[in-house]
């Protein structure tokens, strides 16, 4: 309590007697007990009001001892697992500990992919990311003294390099290095880069490499297949200098269906690893591409940005033609685009209208709207507008798929000289317009469809500029390509507007990205959250099945299928209380990266323990491990003190004294007839 209060208390003590002796002595004149006992009274009433209006503060100090936490992080992950026993054993040794018990606040945690605390170790985890973990705890023990002993063999499959991460000013980082750290011979086949698919009666191609580590000279052959049928065979000679070698070929697409690629390596007498001398991935062979005829009379840039945006994915084809050109070309493509028509373009509309081929029109300074109007297309433009440029907007009610990934942000206009657009069936606007910062409810770009024919209809050129804006805003095309890609799939597309709509890949390699993805759509195409799906997964060769749930995600239905083990499968997607339905088939090609280690990263831990300001042990020293913690001085439980101020007025039995003494002078005076 500082001087000054105290000053005033006692000044309130003087004042509250003053004031008893005032009206109790000095004008009463009484000296009889039962005046003493009311000023009495009356003075402890007074000067408790007094001191409550100074209102003085009391301090009180707690001590405690606060231990620094010792968090054990344990690699979970399957290149572990041989060490399995050895990795519970040591972490028992070090929880039992009396000494470290007593000196740390201990905390135990496992890892493989994603950061988990430490309630049972399985080594299952099919990927390892030490960074991400080391990240994770960093965050979770920011204010606190810690020691993280990290209990891996330092083989990580994902996520940043672990051995540049730095803890914290109050962290200290040890490793404890488990399995192997001999460096044996050993041959290993890199990652297989091929297409998704190919085409038949093409060549695709196929590239991977082979890497050696050792310090003798071998030989070797590698060995690729497709389908147990030999297509490569190379005779290798690798040492320490010469430890890599890439394999670059094409292969024939002789066949439909998908294909199992298997690139295998002999292995050494002395190699203890053999798992990774192999490695195999799919790829599927389609008969045929979607052939797409972009049929223009004039020489415009769009023409170009269409193609390569279309093209982005191999399974299309786009052919640039002469309004003119003859029936036996045009009897080949699927989807006709008409890029600004004329009068001239009459003999292919009539044939796409006679073909009942789809369409996508493409319009602009160019165009001939009164040609358009004769065609009978299902709408009319009227014309004699001046040229203006058309900002879009995006549509995000628009159902028949989804747009909402398209980013229009800083999309410069398209140029149109096209007046209203009145439509004699059913359409829907993709992209709005927008024309000097009004919205002039009219599309800029829309889709009609009636029975099994579709058309699309942009008012508007310049289309190069948006692909051009895309890769300003992003550093590639894939936001253009993708909502051109997507557009030209629904209009390629001969089947009926579905509500169920699932999305999967042919090949997954390993079954760690094995997910399957679906919406629902209700009556009305609404994304409906509170379907119940679920799938059905069969294994095509053992017949065996399993059903799951599919869990709602962000705006879709999502299925893992990471428990499976690599085989070929066929699926199932339904909607419970429904009809609705949709099947496929998929291949999980056998792999897994925990198996493609021969020993443990020591040189990685070791730095790792450096950069963070510790040390690194072996399984073996788990005894000079318990001493350094045990004995550095750095780690001792800290005395921490808390100040606890508290307020007068705080203190609720001051108040009931100031009461009754107030309430007893009050009952004294009345009882004993004194005014």
């Amino acid at each position: 309590m500082e001087t000054i209060t105290v000053l005033y208390i006692v000044l309130a003590a003087i004042g509250a007697l003053g004031i008893v002796v005032l009206q109790y002595v000095y004008k009463k004149k009484a000296k009889s007990k039962v005046y003493l006992l009311l000023a009495f009274l009356r003075f402890i009433g007074i000067f408790g009001l007094l001191v409550l209006l100074i209102n003085p503060q009391f301090s009180q100090k707690s001590y405690s001892l606060e231990k620094p936490n010792l968090v054990i992080l344990a690699d979970n992950s399957s290149s572990i697992s041989e060490s399995g026993d050895e990795i519970k054993e040591l972490i028992s040794e070090l929880k039992s500990s009396k000494e470290i018990s007593s000196r740390f606040k201990i905390s135990d945690y496992r890892f493989g992919s994603e950061l988990g605390v430490l309630d049972s170790l399985t080594f299952k985890d099919k990927n390892t990311n030490i960074y991400k973990s080391l990240f994770a705890l960093k965050d979770i023990f920011a204010r606190e003294q810690t020691i993280t002993l990290l209990l891996s063999d330092g083989n990580q499959t994902i996520g940043q390099d672990y051995s540049y991460f730095k803890s914290g000013k109050n962290s200290t980082l040890y490793t404890l290095v488990l399995g192997d750290t001999t460096k044996y011979k050993d041959l290993s086949v890199g990652p297989i880069l091929t297409n998704k698919y190919a085409f038949l009666k093409n060549k695709f191609p196929l590239e991977t490499y082979i890497s050696y580590q050792g310090n003798t000279a071998v030989s070797t052959t590698v060995t690729i297949k497709m389908n147990d049928r030999i297509v490569h065979r190379e005779n290798l000679n690798l040492n320490s200098e010469t430890n890599f070698k890439a394999i670059s070929i094409e292969i024939d697409a002789s066949t439909v269906g998908i294909k199992n690629l298997i690139v295998e390596i002999s292995q050494l007498p002395e190699e203890r690893n053999v798992a990774n001398n192999r490695r195999s991935t799919n790829i599927e062979v389609i008969d045929e591409k979607t052939k797409i005829g972009l049929i223009a009379d004039i020489l415009h840039p769009d023409l170009g940005t269409l193609k390569k945006a279309i093209e982005s994915n191999e399974q299309r084809e786009v052919s640039i033609l002469k309004p003119n050109v003859a029936n036996s070309i045009l009897d080949e493509m699927d989807l006709f685009i008409f890029y600004q028509p004329t009068a001239n373009f009459k003999s292919s509309f009539d044939y796409a209208k006679s073909k009942n081929g789809n369409t996508f029109i493409i319009t602009g300074p160019h165009a001939d709207y009164s040609f358009l109007k004769e065609a009978n297309l299902g709408f009319e433009i009227e014309n004699g507008y001046p040229q203006q440029e058309v900002f879009a907007l995006l549509n995000n009610a628009f159902s028949k798929y989804d747009i909402s990934k398209f980013d229009l942000a800083e999309f410069p206009p398209l140029i149109s000289d096209a007046g209203p657009i009145i439509f004699q069936k059913p359409y829907e606007a993709m992209l709005g317009s927008q024309i000097k910062g009004l919205n002039v409810q009219q599309p800029l770009l829309s889709v009609m469809e009636d029975n099994s024919k579709k058309q699309a209809l942009l008012v508007g050129e310049n289309l190069w500029k948006w692909r051009m804006q895309t890769f300003r805003n992003t550093g590639d095309f894939i936001n253009f390509d993708e909502f051109m890609g997507n557009l030209i799939r629904y209009l390629t597309s001969t089947k009926n507007k579905s509500r169920l709509n699932v999305e999967y890949e042919k090949v997954y390699e390993g079954s760690t990205n094995a997910i399957i993805t679906a919406t629902y759509f209700d009556e009305a195409f609404l994304f409906d959250p509170n379907a119940k799906m679920k799938i059905r997964v069969t294994n095509k060769k053992t017949k065996s099945s399993q059903d799951n749930p599919m869990v709602l995600k962000n705006g879709y239905f999502e299925a893992d299928l990471s428990n499976l083990l690599a085989d070929e499968y066929d699926f199932k997607v339904s909607v419970e209380n429904e009809t609705k339905s949709e099947t496929g088939s998929f291949v999980i090609s056998e792999f897994d990266m925990e198996n493609q280690f021969v020993s443990s990263d020591n040189l990685k831990m070791e730095k790792l323990a450096l950069n963070s300001g510790g040390k690194q042990f072996y399984s073996s020293q788990i005894d000079a491990l318990k001493n350094e913690l045990i004995e550095n001085d750095s780690y001792v439980p800290m005395e921490k003190s808390t100040k606890n101020v508290v307020s007068l007025i705080d203190f609720k039995i001051l108040l009931a004294i100031i009461t009754f003494a107030f309430a007893a002078e009050w009952f004294i005076r009345k009882y004993n007839g004194l005014i």
